[in-house]
């Protein structure tokens, strides 16, 4: 690839969005303090521009974070190396490579996933072009996709599921990306984005390529893939009202709750509930008996449905209404608020069959009881 190096004001300087869409964490901390002391990083920003247009601006993909931490310092030219025309579906793959397979600053897992879905738009886009389609025309499957790039299948398969994964978490819409920490270090949310993956992604997302067109019964508000998108996303936003919206405190955070009980701290009721109630262990079964009421609902009214792909099925209004009212009935159990279970049950990270017990039988697995009766999901369906 053609490039020169040049020394530029940082009103010249850009973040790349689509190549590296990480943002500025914490650790910037630890780079500022590096160019304090003189400490040199030999890697300069790597940027790129577009020359075919009548104004391009200088793109940064690599080292965003060295050239912020020297910003906040004060400097106001920086030395950049900047590729000229790239390819940017290289780039884009050498970004995501860097930051997973070679790690050598490993994204977090919703940065691969941006990543993943950014690589899936261009393998669209590629499609389009070499087949000789417009840029609107998506009668061609998944799996047509799949076959098309057939040298990288297995990659475009997790691009694809990428792409969903992706749509969702960051949707402007979703309430419950408040409570998620998409690090997985810090104190102050009670989900985090593996527990997302694990619970959420993992149950509710069809994993196979479909071969119907990508636009089927798009208009009519009918299309399977965009069907699963929203429905999660709605069952992610009942979550975030009926749990953590006015009731998990930021500020308390998540950080030795327990322990904070066990010493005599006052933690809300609210609070206490939002943060057991979302322990992986424990929404792992909990979303699991969502998933059941789902199915019982279509067996119930004689649908055949194929459960791999659950939320591909339209759910009707009064479906939502059940799930809503499990979730509240949920949250309403007194083993959330129980303080005296804070050195027990509560004391440690379990397994999810631990949790599978106590909601079958009440019990925990060594026979201590802690639900007044076993999890009878026809009653908690009712108001």
């Amino acid at each position: 690839m053609r490039y020169f190096f040049a020394l530029l004001p940082i009103e010249y300087l850009h973040h790349d969005e689509r190549i590296n869409p990480r943002s500025i964490g914490k650790n910037i901390s630890k780079l500022i303090k590096e160019f304090f002391l003189k400490r040199p990083q030999l890697h300069v920003a790597l940027g790129y521009i577009i020359t075919n247009r009548e104004a391009s601006e200088v793109k940064i993909f690599d080292g965003q974070h060295k050239t912020a931490a020297q910003i906040l310092l004060g400097v106001r030219q920086l030395p950049v190396r900047i590729l000229i025309d790239p390819d940017l579906d290289v780039l884009l793959t050498t970004n995501t490579n860097a930051g997973t397979v070679l790690r050598q600053v490993a994204f977090d897992k919703s940065v691969q996933r941006h990543l993943g879905s950014a690589l899936y738009i261009e393998r669209v886009e590629r499609y389009q072009k070499e087949n000789g389609l417009s840029k609107d025309n998506y009668n061609f499957s998944e799996d047509d996709l799949i076959k098309y790039f057939k040298g990288e299948s297995r990659e475009m398969k997790k691009y694809i599921l990428d792409s969903i994964r992706d749509w969702i978490t960051h949707n402007s819409e979703n309430k419950l990306k408040d409570y998620v920490d998409f690090g997985g270090r810090a104190k102050e949310k009670p989900l985090s984005y593996s527990t997302i993956e694990k619970t959420f992604y993992s149950f509710f997302i069809y994993r196979e390529a479909l071969t119907t067109p990508i636009n089927y019964r798009l208009e009519e508000g009918e299309n399977p893939r965009e069907l699963e998108k929203e429905q999660i996303l709605k069952l992610m936003n009942i979550i975030a009202e009926e749990i953590y919206i006015e009731q998990f405190d930021l500020d308390i955070g998540t950080h030795r709750i327990e322990h904070k009980i066990q010493e005599g701290e006052n933690i809300p009721e609210s609070h206490l509930i939002a943060y057991r109630i979302g322990k992986e262990e424990i929404i792992y079964n909990w979303l699991k008996h969502v998933s059941q009421i789902i199915k019982n609902y279509f067996i119930m009214q004689g649908n055949p449905i194929d459960e791999d792909k659950l939320f591909q099925y339209s759910f009707p209004e009064s479906l939502w209404d059940r799930i809503r009212t499990f979730i509240k009935n949920l949250r309403a159990l007194p083993i959330w608020v129980n303080k005296e279970l804070s050195n027990t049950v509560f004391g440690g990270k379990q397994n999810y069959k631990y949790w599978q017990t106590i909601f079958e039988t009440g019990k925990t697995p060594q026979g201590f009881n802690v639900l007044p009766v076993p999890i009878n999901l026809m009653n908690m369906i009712k108001d």
